[in-house]
């Protein structure tokens, strides 16, 4: 086989797999969270097992009274946060932190649902547009379409508004409907309008008027926890995707070396 030919064969191949890569890097750069807010960085970290197990206590007890996880069912969300046999859990053990600690809607008959049903709550949705002006959605993907970073900032930017119906605002998400559910924690926080230079107008800052069960630094550790787990609940296989998306791009690799030696190969005796 010439070189020229082996060089084309090259070419060839570096296309084949370095477009797709180039196409990927695009648009997760133009997709994802508004570039236009100032958001804060969540710095998730689903290996933390603990993290995703308060989390996941946050969001039952907090959050799942109005929104539902119902792509997610419990006793899977149990064996991804580490309440496993691993860990020292017998089945016996999961069911009953599930039932001590995650489950606490009914079904039709007004038994407890069982742990491998999805995690929905009884809220129904008539009722909840009838209070927020629009039905309650789920928050099983938010992960995936808002991103952390949105996440974290959102659950921090709550503030006093007594124009809005519950009597609070939000500096990411404008006119929000919901009310501030974690407000018992972090307390109420009012806006104040920034001055720059030549007093032109900054960004708006939020100051804490009246404390809550939580200082600051506990607080951001609660956010934490609930974007934490919001993120696993948003896409669950990331939690291996990334240890087989090596194993994949090294076959790949493999795959390419022997597919180049066996197009020498046949090309041998081609001059």
């Amino acid at each position: 086989m010439s070189s020229k030919g082996l060089s084309n064969s090259i070419r060839k191949w570096v296309f084949v797999l370095i477009v797709p890569v180039l196409l990927l890097v695009i648009l997760g750069s133009i997709g994802g969270s508004d570039h236009k807010l100032n958001l804060q960085s969540a710095h998730v970290n689903l290996d933390d097992k603990e993290s995703l197990q308060r989390g996941a206590k946050y969001f039952v007890n907090y959050c799942m009274g109005c929104h539902s996880l119902k792509f997610n069912r419990y006793n899977r969300v149990a064996k991804d946060i580490g309440l496993t046999a691993d860990n020292g859990f017998s089945d016996d053990d999961v069911v009953n932190l599930l039932r001590e600690n995650l489950i606490f809607t009914r079904d039709e008959e007004g038994k407890p649902v069982k742990v491998g049903s999805l995690m929905e709550n009884a809220y129904p949705p008539k009722a909840a547009k009838m209070a927020f002006g629009a039905s309650v959605p789920d928050l099983s993907l938010v992960g995936r379409s808002r991103g952390p970073d949105w996440i974290y900032t959102y659950l921090k930017g709550f503030y006093l508004d007594d124009s809005r119906p519950m009597g609070v605002n939000n500096t990411v998400f404008k006119d929000v409907g919901m009310p501030h559910v974690l407000g018992n924690l972090q307390g109420w926080q009012v806006k104040e309008e920034a001055h720059g230079k030549d007093g032109e107008h900054g960004a708006p800052v939020l100051k804490l008027a009246k404390p809550g069960k939580l200082n600051a630094a506990e607080y951001d550790r609660v956010v934490h926890d609930l974007t934490n787990f919001l993120t696993y609940a948003s896409e669950p296989a990331q939690l291996s995707r990334k240890t087989i998306g090596i194993f994949v791009l090294l076959f790949v690799i493999l795959f390419f070396l022997v597919a180049l030696a066996l197009e020498k190969e046949y090309w041998k005796d081609i001059h």
